[in-house]
């Protein structure tokens, strides 16, 4: 079972009361891991003996003091004796005003833990316990658990760059009408996040959503199908894996008026036209990138899938039924590849996205 050692920085204030567990401490013992709070009472070698068997160290939050102190290996409490003597690998969550934050001697000791190997996570901009704001303030809970978990994952596309496509495009009819669906992006950012995970250099070229960015992932926000593919085909060529999960529109309207259009008794006809197939032209490069494609399917979905597959020469597609996708925060869906079809059970979009980055990789190893 997971281990991860919680320690409550009350513990260290020099105050006699009890500290209360932290919240990303409360989380991961609700989830299963098996998490040890030390205070410093008992064993008189606790600050060796309590890391011993576990999986990490978090520290949240981390101030500035002590980020000066386990820059340069001080000890001289049980907080930093223990993180000097672990080894197992140390997070930390620094929290303090914005000034010092910013000021050069603590970056010089960010700049000096990172090199050591110590995890940063943060700090996030808002309001701080000082009232004021700006950068500084801790990465709340879920985003420490987050970090956490994804630390934990295979480094499976380690020194390779992947990009991808996200969201729905907007298709302009007028300057408040347009054509569109509804991709929620869940997918596309699941698999950005999994992917920067397991160790990629990871770009989203993202339609319009309100999702945020996952941690390390680099994102180009864009509106309609054309500004994808000019995203898209710009910069490709610099990439070893690219992924198409964006609900890009098959048609747009072939005139955009300038006013808005008036609404009379008549009927109103659109023409549109058909937009650039992203995929096909990426997949049918001289070089291209491993290409992954989805489909989205109302009904016959495989067979459409396989058609699709085939069509577009793709090594890899992933296909699911639309009615069970758009939108939704867990997918089933099955792989299509020129060995067959490969059923994968429903889960979570996160958990499904971590799993198709494994079996990216895998035939990425094979390619």
């Amino acid at each position: 079972m997971p281990q991860v050692i919680g320690v409550p920085r009350e513990s260290f204030a020099g105050e006699k009361r009890v500290a209360t567990v932290p919240e990303v401490v409360e989380k991961l013992i609700k989830l299963g891991f098996k998490v040890a709070v030390q205070s410093g009472a008992g064993d008189a070698m606790g600050h060796i003996s309590v890391s011993r068997g576990a999986d990490a160290i978090i520290v949240a939050p981390a101030s500035a003091d002590f980020l000066a102190k386990l820059a340069h290996g001080n000890a001289d409490d049980l907080l930093s004796t223990l993180c000097v003597a672990r080894e197992c690998p140390l997070f930390v969550a620094p929290a303090m005003n914005r000034q010092m934050w910013a000021n050069a001697a603590t970056q010089r000791n960010i700049a000096q833990l990172a090199s050591d190997g110590v995890a940063i996570l943060g700090p996030d901009t808002g309001e701080l316990a000082c009232k004021e704001n700006g950068e500084g303030r801790m990465l709340e809970p879920e985003q420490l658990f987050d970090s956490l978990i994804a630390s934990r994952q295979p480094k499976v596309l380690s020194g390779k760059r992947v990009l991808l496509t996200a969201g729905p495009t907007f298709e302009a009819i007028d300057p408040v009408r347009g054509i569109t669906n509804s991709s929620s992006g869940k997918m596309g950012f699941a698999l950005a996040q999994a992917a920067a995970e397991a160790g990629a250099e990871v770009t989203v070229i993202a339609g319009p959503s309100a999702l945020a960015t996952p941690a390390g992932v680099t994102r180009i926000d864009i509106t309609s199908a054309a500004q994808m593919a000019d995203a898209v085909l710009s910069r490709v060529d610099r990439h070893e894996v690219f992924i198409g999960v964006a609900a890009v529109a098959d048609y747009t309207p072939e005139v955009t008026h300038e006013q808005k259009l008036k609404k009379s008794k008549d009927a109103l006809t659109l023409t549109l036209k058909p937009t650039l197939d992203i995929l096909a032209t990426v997949a049918a490069r001289a070089n291209p990138p491993f290409c992954v494609g989805f489909a989205a399917e109302s009904h016959d979905v495989e067979r459409f899938a396989e058609e699709k597959r085939k069509r577009k020469k793709l090594p890899l597609l992933i296909a699911n039924r639309a009615q069970d996708a758009l939108g939704n925060d867990a997918n089933e869906v099955t792989l299509l590849d020129d060995a067959g079809a490969h059923p994968l059970p429903r889960m979570d979009k996160l958990a499904l996205a971590r799993r198709l980055v494994t079996e990216i990789a895998r035939r990425l190893a094979r390619a």
